[in-house]
């Protein structure tokens, strides 16, 4: 199997950039490499923001009835691509075909919103509003904004961020996940096709090294963040100490109650849909689940049938309910957590350590536990 080599996007076109290191992508239903992804290095990263701070100063005054235009044929193509940035999801994130299909039809969703923005940039005027005072305000684009966004959704969340920023007048660079990097390759493609200038949108790859770069840099006005607490954190200080405005958004935490007189069948269905769906590798993810009373054993006991009834295949299997894990280090990481539980007395009602799929043995595995 060819190993294709994943560029970024700057100023409009594809380009592997000046930087010289490179970081392997992998199938996690295989553990083949399928990939080699050019990494930013700071030069790389100072084109990028001087091609984003050029382009924002023209997009800025670009028209609004410009800009929506641009906005309704990315959406066409968006929708028009579904399939296409499914696969490449499954790919490389491991989430069966209709939960990548679900998390677009949410990035989708804010592209519509975004096509309506004019009715919100309207400004405000209050006459007299002290004596002789009037009041008016009008709102205008902030410039330069980067968005570093997760790996367990590669498209939604992208789409959460790029489309509002660029409606409302600035130029956005993504900074995705170096897990699964290729659907933000083809949302740039798209982007290019619908019309929006060079700089407008640009995918820079890279690591810690590009993010610390992109939440200094005087010409990056705005960063907005999707990921784990410590990092949200971290990126907050950070960005907010160089004068940026900042939305840094955190790892949820779910938790589940249980009563004596609850549907037993619907909260097993939830709890199990929860812990298994995209592999447990979502914010939705119930963390812990509490049951209280004679409730205990009979959700125990109805979440162990689910649990032992999900379809754990390759995503594009079409009857799989749950794919692998996105890296090997971090299935090691759930199998040593669950041993830790195990040896501490925990008992394993559903035990997935050891699962496998025939034929996919060096795939990421971790079964319903």
């Amino acid at each position: 199997m060819s190993i294709k080599t994943i560029p970024h996007f700057l100023n409009g076109e594809e380009s592997n950039g000046v930087g010289e290191r490179t970081q392997p992508v992998f199938n996690p239903a295989t553990g083949v490499q399928t990939g080699e992804l050019r990494l930013a290095d700071r030069q790389d990263l100072e084109a990028a923001v001087a091609n984003a701070r050029k382009a924002a100063e023209v997009w800025g005054e670009t028209s609004l009835a410009k800009r929506t235009a641009v906005l309704f044929r990315f959406r066409e193509l968006v929708a028009a691509h579904v399939d296409d940035l499914a696969q490449l999801v499954t790919a490389e994130h491991g989430k069966v075909i209709s939960d990548a299909k679900g998390e677009i039809g949410r990035g989708l969703e804010v592209i519509e919103f975004a096509c309506g923005i004019p009715q919100l940039l309207k400004g405000a005027y209050s006459d007299q509003a002290s004596t002789g005072i009037d009041v008016f305000s009008y709102r205008q684009p902030v410039g330069v904004v980067a968005g570093i966004t997760p790996f367990n959704f590669p498209v939604m969340v992208p789409l959460w961020m790029a489309p509002v920023a660029i409606a409302t007048g600035n130029a956005f660079i993504l900074k995705p996940s170096e897990r699964d990097p290729s659907a933000s390759m083809l949302l740039a493609r798209l982007w290019a096709e619908a019309g929006l200038p060079e700089g407008v949108f640009q995918v820079l790859h890279g690591g810690k090294e590009t993010v610390d770069g992109l939440l200094r840099h005087p010409d990056v006005d705005a960063v907005s963040f999707v990921g784990s607490t410590p990092i949200a954190k971290y990126v907050h200080e950070t960005a907010t100490a160089h004068g940026k405005r900042v939305q840094a958004l955190g790892g949820a935490k779910n938790h589940a109650i249980i009563l004596p007189d609850a549907d037993m069948d619907n909260a097993a269905d939830h709890l199990a849909a929860a812990a298994f769906g995209s592999a447990g590798e979502r914010c939705m993810a119930i963390s812990v689940a509490v049951a209280v009373g004679e409730a205990a054993d009979a959700i125990v006991g109805k979440v162990k049938d689910r649990a032992e009834a999900v379809k754990v295949a390759e995503g594009t299997d079409p009857g799989a309910e749950m794919g692998p894990i996105i890296t090997a280090a971090s299935r090691d990481r759930m199998k040593g957590i669950v041993t830790a539980a195990a040896e501490a007395g925990a008992q394993l009602v559903v035990d997935g350590r050891e699962f496998t799929v025939a034929g996919k043995e060096g795939g990421n595995w971790f079964g319903p536990t």
